[in-house]
This record gives structure tokens, C-alpha cells and sequence, in this order.
């Protein structure tokens, strides 16, 4: 019997959305593995090291941080959120336990979080409807964890005029909802 069953995307897609209000370009990011690291006590240090050796950044808060591969934004005191291609990290987490041993604790995070790449020349009023994060003040890296439409979300300024907001994939039709409501108010 043939495979009956197709992957979707967070909003329930074969393929990722784009949507276009105005000047602003809200797409589905479906091409980013995720998985959280978090060294465990007395192993800092086997961390760093085994993370510059790997090639994955590790950015103090309030930053993300991109290197040839891998991406990581800061979510704690020695906790990140690692970022790899889909494509060839699949299964993040595997690839990342051998890397780090038993210096870190590592969760896929890949199929509970939506990742929205936002696209437009001026983001700072559109991101002023939508949380207290002021784009305005920031430079590309900057990070942080806010509220979207009541909804724990992690807003990386990734170029100028670039946003991504990621947030719970069982909220992807919320969140969607909400940037496109703040774009169209907006522009």
C-alpha cells in the first residue's frame, strides 16, 4: 500500500505561504531545522569549545549570530536555539548530540515552532503594533523573546528590512492572522 501521508507545512500546506500586504512579504520558512542546547552545570566550558570546533555560534543575549552552517539565538544563561538547513539537518538533534556528548542537553524543537521571514523597507511600525521589541534601536543579530498576540514568540532582526518571528506551530494560524492584521494596518 502506497505512503498515504504528505508533510504540511505550520498552515497546513503542501508547500510554504507567501502573503503580500502592501509592501510587506510575510513567507512560511519551512527550510530551517531547530534544536535547543543547553549546557549542562560545570560543562560551559565543553560546550564553547565543542561549539567552536563545530562552527556554531553561540551569542550573548539579546543576539543571533550566523556561521557558514549553523545559526543560533540566544534564549538563556548557556541556552541557545540552534538554526541549520532543513535540508541536510533533518534530524538536527542527532546530528548535534555527537558534537556535544554529555556536556549538553539537546531537544529537536524543529516541528513545534512556525518560522516567518517578514520583508519590508520600513518593519519598525509594523513591529510597533505587534510587540514591544523597537526595532527602531536595533541592529541586524539583534534577538529577543516577546508577545505576539498573546502568543511567546522570538523576533530575530535578521538585515535591515528583514524580520523573523517564530513562533507555536499549534498558533501558526494565529500568528499568521496577526502580521498580516498589523502589515495591512500599517501599509
Amino acid at each position: 500500500m502506497a505512503n498515504l501521508l504528505h508533510p504540511l507545512t505550520p498552515l497546513g500546506h503542501a508547500a510554504p505561504e507567501i502573503t503580500r500586504a502592501g509592501p510587506v512579504t510575510i513567507t512560511e520558512n519551512t527550510g530551517v531545522a531547530l534544536a535547543s542546547l543547553a549546557s549542562r552545570r560545570g560543562r560551559e566550558a565543553d560546550v564553547a569549545a565543542a561549539a567552536q570546533a563545530a562552527g556554531i555560534p553561540q551569542p550573548e543575549p539579546g543576539r543571533a549570530d550566523q556561521a557558514a552552517l549553523y545559526g543560533a539565538i540566544w534564549l538563556g544563561d548557556q541556552q541557545w536555539m540552534i538554526e541549520a538547513p532543513f535540508a541536510s539537518h533533518e534530524d538536527i538533534a542527532a546530528i548535534l548530540k555527537p558534537i556535544f556528548g554529555d556536556a549538553a542537553s539537546i531537544t529537536e524543537q524543529t516541528d513545534a515552532w512556525v518560522r516567518f521571514d517578514v520583508a519590508a523597507p520600513n518593519l519598525a511600525a509594523l513591529f510597533e503594533r505587534l510587540c514591544n521589541y523597537d526595532l527602531r534601536s536595533k541592529a541586524p543579530g539583534s534577538a529577543t523573546r516577546t508577545v505576539i498576540d498573546h502568543l511567546g514568540c522570538y523576533v530575530v532582526l535578521r538585515a535591515p528590512g528583514l524580520v523573523s518571528v517564530i513562533g507555536p506551530r499549534s498558533s501558526a494560524h494565529a500568528l499568521h492572522h496577526a502580521l498580516i492584521t498589523a502589515a495591512k494596518s500599517v501599509f
